[in-house]
């Protein structure tokens, strides 16, 4: 669709093997450095596709998002992400980490990028099942607009409690900024912050375990087992034990139902707001080489996957900075309202 639309391709970017990770330091051809704050991670899994973009290299890079991997970093790197409705984007061509979850969206340097991208990547294809026909908006419509009246966007307390109070200090003053807008401000309460995790991850590893077993050396050349890094072996290992008959029915089956609350307490909150506001990330990059737990890696994700679980589009855009290093403004919206979070990216970008 790209080059159908006279779209330039210039290359293929660094990014976490097989998607899986948050930092760009799982993957084959080792870490990805971040040009707005050199020597820490640019976030991932899309890691390449952010860093292209704050080093000025592309106009556009396109990424997937399965749990944050757009938005994760775009706000470590100090540039706009896309996540569209689940099913907006064709996936055709995408190798799955969780095809449940998975989304393709743009990265940008403005708002405008991200409108033409949307506008070219965002069709109905009858080749692939999970794509909406749907009346798509003209994205760049918006792109002039420097008011919010009429808009509802609305604060989650649960969002801010787990994000490191300096990137709270600096996302409130961007939200302040959307309500100079015109836009009112509301709060809304979530009570299964604690749930999504778990749920996300459960789910994460069963796919991602079904989706890798045509990686099996007959066609590919290896096992997947055989050569993959130690994330992509863990995620394996862990999705066929919860695969296995004794398990399914106590975890992955679960994890389902989990899903079905989280979706619909996502969207009991967004009934009466156009749009709820927060962080990307709770936390600033590590610097690149640290030792993590694994639960620590995952721990980025946590305002990020609420999005994919519910199948809602979501965006981040820069918020500001934190010791030098930039923070994102998470913007999230019902399904297929998508132009909203468009709208309040430009005014947001309009009114700097």
């Amino acid at each position: 669709m790209l080059k159908i639309e006279d779209g330039i391709i210039i290359g293929i970017l660094n990014m976490d093997e097989f998607a899986a990770g948050s930092s760009t330091e799982t993957s084959y051809y080792g870490p990805t450095q971040n040009p707005a704050a050199m020597g820490r991670i640019p976030g991932g899994s899309s890691g390449g596709c952010a860093a292209a973009i704050a080093a000025e290299m592309c106009d556009i890079s396109i990424g997937s998002d399965t749990g944050g991997s757009i938005r994760n970093p775009a706000s470590h790197c100090g540039v706009v992400g896309f996540k569209p409705t689940y099913g907006a984007v064709s996936r055709q061509g995408l190798l799955d980490l969780s095809m449940s979850l998975d989304q393709i969206g743009p990265l940008a340097n403005d708002v405008s990028g991200i409108a033409v991208a949307l506008n070219t990547i965002a069709k109905y294809d009858e080749t692939e099942c999970t794509t909406l026909d749907w009346e798509k908006p003209d994205f760049t419509e918006v792109l002039k607009d420097t008011s919010l009246e009429g808009m509802k966007i609305a604060v989650c307390s649960e969002f801010i409690d787990v994000t490191d109070d300096e990137i709270n200090k600096t996302v409130n003053k961007a939200i302040q900024k959307l309500v100079d807008a015109g836009a009112e401000l509301v709060e809304v309460s979530f009570d299964y912050i604690d749930l999504c995790l778990p749920t996300y991850y459960l789910i994460n590893y069963v796919e991602f375990f079904s989706a890798t077993r045509k990686y099996d050396g007959r066609e590919y050349g290896s096992r997947i087992e055989e050569v993959c890094g130690e994330e992509v072996l863990r995620r394996i290992k862990i999705g066929s034990h919860i695969a296995e008959a004794e398990f399914s029915g106590k975890y992955y089956k679960q994890a389902l139902k989990a899903r079905s609350v989280i979706r619909g307490e996502i969207t009991s909150m967004l009934e009466n707001v156009d749009l709820i506001v927060g962080p990307t990330v709770p936390k600033l990059p590590h610097e690149i080489g640290t030792e993590l737990e694994p639960m620590e890696m995952y721990a980025y994700d946590i305002l990020t996957v609420i999005a994919n679980l519910a199948g809602i589009p979501a965006a981040s855009i820069p918020a500001g900075e934190v010791e030098g290093i930039p923070v994102g403004l998470q913007i999230q919206a019902k399904p297929l309202d998508d132009l909203k979070i468009i709208k309040a990216m430009s005014v947001f970008e309009n009114t700097q």
